[in-house]
């Protein structure tokens, strides 16, 4: 497991770009079935980390790729949204990385009081370092656990909060408070912009392709003057053959195209005013992950357990005017009969059946 020194998070952020693009380095998977605790595995293919959103059951994760994780997204603490806390810390706990995770206001007390649930006498010379970032309504809280001091908590420095959680990493990365009678938060990750090589740009400068194209999108992402000299370098015929070329001779060789956008909502009432919150964040977005508790049949009981349903979450979708709806999170009630929920938020998300209107405000 190679280290994750990270710069740390917490510097002013920019706001976050909006739009479609080509191809996704996201590549979701839910870890358990849609009947299953939530839990969204999101791997990064540019970087080889990943995210997850929601602690549900870990165990069908391979530690592999649990240890890819670099962000961590909980929605709220209920226990099938939290408990693979204790799985995550377990595998990383011997491991030279650091995590960060977001949260809703209470969840510093509620991993302190996780972490305060073991004895930690021996792990003085363990690396691993978990940051947690409860996110209030207008500012952010954050707190360090470190392996070497036993996970006793440090405060960190509040920063203001104002939908955007941070900008690193080549990721942006928002959230919403929604009502779950309780604080639960939908998030958004959005990547940065694309940098694509144009082949035939190569070709008419007449230099092959090579990881010396990664010095020019650094370049680039850095805003380097156009003067800045790039060594092309590569092998012909058994020999090194490098070109010496400005910036601004080789900007033609890179499109560049907006980064795909991802969002998890789950565990929330389908009121007016979390409606708008939804729809404002999953704007645009190539993926929209939505919890669908219950069918429109059963919307009263939806209501009185401040869940969605799968026609609710197709509503919100077309709104947002998402590219992909994937729906989750199915009550146990309708074991067996997946397709219909899945058929139900499809439908509407399609304009096939007509949008759903909130009774709350």
């Amino acid at each position: 497991m190679r280290p994750r020194r990270r710069p740390p998070l917490g510097a002013p952020a920019r706001g976050c770009q909006t739009g479609g693009a080509v191809k996704s380095a996201f590549q979701p998977r839910l870890v358990n079935s849609v009947f299953g605790d939530p839990c969204l595995f999101v791997g990064l293919r540019w970087s080889g980390d990943a995210l997850l959103f929601d602690l549900g059951r870990l165990d069908r994760l391979p530690a592999p790729e649990i240890l890819r994780v670099r962000y961590v997204f909980v929605s709220h603490t209920h226990m099938d949204h939290f408990i693979g806390f204790d799985h995550l810390v377990r595998m990383f706990l011997a491991r030279d990385a650091e995590v960060d995770l977001f949260g809703p206001p209470g969840v510093i007390d509620n991993v302190a009081g996780k972490l305060r649930g073991y004895t930690w006498n021996l792990v003085d010379g363990y690396p691993f370092v978990l940051t947690v970032h409860e996110v209030g309504t207008d500012a952010i809280r954050a707190v360090r656990f470190a392996a070497t001091r036993s996970f006793a908590p440090e405060p960190l420095a509040e920063r203001s909060f104002e939908g955007v959680l941070f900008e690193q990493d080549g990721l942006c990365a928002r959230a919403t408070h929604l009502d779950h009678r309780i604080p639960s938060l939908g998030y958004s990750v959005q990547e940065d912009t694309h940098l694509n090589v144009r082949t035939d740009e190569l070709e008419r400068l007449g230099v092959p392709p090579g990881p010396w194209l990664n010095a020019v999108k650094e370049a680039m992402r850095a805003g380097a003057p156009d003067d800045s000299e790039i060594e092309a370098r590569w092998r012909a015929d058994g020999e090194v053959r490098t070109r010496s070329l400005t910036l601004g001779e080789l900007r033609a060789l890179v499109r560049i195209t907006p980064g795909q956008k991802l969002v998890y909502v789950t565990d929330t009432v389908y009121s007016h005013d979390n409606r708008r919150r939804i729809v404002e964040l999953a704007r645009d977005a190539d993926v929209f992950f939505c919890e669908s508790l219950f069918v429109d049949a059963d919307r009263d009981q939806a209501s009185k357990r401040y869940h969605l349903t799968a026609r609710q979450a197709g509503t919100m979708a077309r709104l947002a005017g998402v590219r992909r709806l994937e729906t989750f999170h199915f009550s146990p009630r309708y074991d067996g009969e997946a397709e219909r929920l899945q058929r139900e938020a499809q439908a509407t998300f399609a304009g096939e059946l007509a949008p759903d209107e909130p009774d709350l405000p």
